[in-house]
């Protein structure tokens, strides 16, 4: 089975650090939902990298409803940025290939951490999920 394992290089599109033609990234707006905060949105809607945008993030006063939306959020969100056709398709050019997002930062929800502390865990990989859903669903509909 073909498996994207990491979305660097070539796959780089798939991150949330890739930029949308709006300027900004999935992480930016994927930040400034967790938050009620008129303020705290706009500073992390106007920070200059994603990285930034997800540093301040982990600051904001959570909205209560945060845990029970996160994931319908992203899927939103996934769902714009790959309502540009350029990216929607790179994104269906993927298929077949599973596509989880391998990386180092311990994230085991978003994705698939492989470093030896987290090597034994299996990641939940919910941005992979997401995005091969859409993927199926945009190919559904071609």
């Amino acid at each position: 089975m073909n498996v994207i394992t990491q979305f660097q290089n070539e796959y780089r599109f798939l991150s949330n650090f890739w930029y949308m033609p709006d300027g900004l990234t999935v992480e930016h707006w994927y930040q400034a939902a967790k938050t009620n905060d008129k303020e705290w949105k706009h500073k992390i809607l106007n920070t200059s990298s994603p990285g930034q945008a997800k540093k301040l993030g982990r600051q904001v006063p959570l909205r209560r409803d945060w845990e029970d939306v996160k994931l319908s959020v992203m899927e939103q969100l996934l769902r714009l940025k790959f309502s540009f056709p350029e990216l929607r398709q790179h994104l269906i050019d993927t298929y077949p290939a599973e596509l989880i997002e391998g990386n180092f930062w311990h994230d085991n929800g978003w994705g698939d951490c492989y470093c030896d502390k987290c090597k034994y865990i299996n990641g939940k990989n919910n941005l992979g999920k997401l995005l091969m859903k859409i993927r199926d669903e945009i190919m559904r509909d071609f």
